[in-house]
């Protein structure tokens, strides 16, 4: 049996993105094991999950349930039906601590995502930062999706001395749909907070942009063409990027996800069951008997 480590931080982490691979990953056979900060189970970005805070009135708490953006921001009805399901799971409930990985013995790895404050920690985290370089160094399988390949570009090789995603193809949350979020957040959905969809922010003569997702990762690379966004003529395009449509267990139309060797990425939720089964058929390649 393949064994997949999941990290997570202890809040904040997005629920499609972990949820959605668990449960694809379970049902094809693996053991997954979780790990936090402290060994306390880990929990989800709550505006995620409810939509409660996600409108121009979410500040005011007798308004805080009346939801209509919030509704179509939060996670979807299957990604929701997962995460509870998670919460059952025995590896959820009691993962392992951080500082303990170099003890623990696993075949690949699963970076999920999150962009609100709580994932600050495990992106900054020097302990998984050399987690993540033993892994690529020892050529394991890795998974990383939207915030997931930050920390995957944050993570130096002991052997080059650069980011493990040096000379790799990547994808990542791109910038056209991080800075519509922030833009739709600032406008619409969460004013008061209009941040909230960016975990980075600029600080002084920095372009707008150059703290966000795409603009870190591809720092990282060896080349700027090495970051994969969907091409411009592909024939599904509009549907993958206009930051509405998400793939589902019956259609992976709305997906982009990059495949380069045992190493697979994906943008943002809305990839998540592409991304899992990508990820899975790497595993089963990787790992077969």
């Amino acid at each position: 049996m393949t064994r997949v480590l999941i990290p997570l931080p202890s809040r904040d982490f997005d629920p499609t993105e972990v949820a959605i691979p668990w449960q694809v990953l379970r049902d094809a056979g693996h053991e997954i094991v979780f790990a936090t900060p402290d060994g306390a189970r880990a929990h989800a970005d709550p505006l995620m999950l409810s939509g409660e805070g996600l409108d121009p009135w979410g500040f005011v708490p007798g308004l805080r349930k009346v939801r209509a953006i919030g509704l179509l921001l939060r996670a979807r009805a299957d990604a929701r039906a997962a995460y509870v399901t998670l919460e059952r799971d025995s590896a959820f409930l009691q993962p392992l601590r951080h500082d303990a990985l170099d003890d623990v013995a696993f075949d690949a790895l699963l970076l999920p995502g999150g962009h609100a404050p709580g994932m600050r920690p495990y992106l900054e985290s020097a302990t998984l930062q050399r987690v993540v370089a033993q892994c690529f160094d020892n050529a394991r399988p890795v998974g990383a999706i939207c915030h997931g390949v930050v920390l995957a570009a944050r993570s130096t090789s002991v052997r080059t001395g650069k980011s493990v995603l040096h000379g790799r193809r990547t994808t990542a949350l791109t910038w056209a749909l991080e800075r519509s979020a922030f833009q739709l957040c600032r406008w619409f959905a969460r004013p008061w907070d209009a941040g909230y969809y960016r975990t980075y922010t600029e600080s002084g003569d920095e372009p707008f942009g150059f703290r966000s997702v795409e603009g870190e990762v591809t720092r990282a690379l060896a080349q700027p063409e090495d970051f994969l966004d969907v091409p411009d003529d592909h024939s599904d395009r509009r549907i993958k990027t206009n930051g509405i449509a998400r793939d589902s267990a019956n259609d992976a139309r709305p997906a982009w996800v990059v495949r380069d060797g045992n190493y697979v990425s994906a943008r943002w939720p809305g990839d998540a069951w592409t991304f899992a089964r990508t990820f899975n058929e790497v595993l089963t390649i990787a790992f077969a008997p």
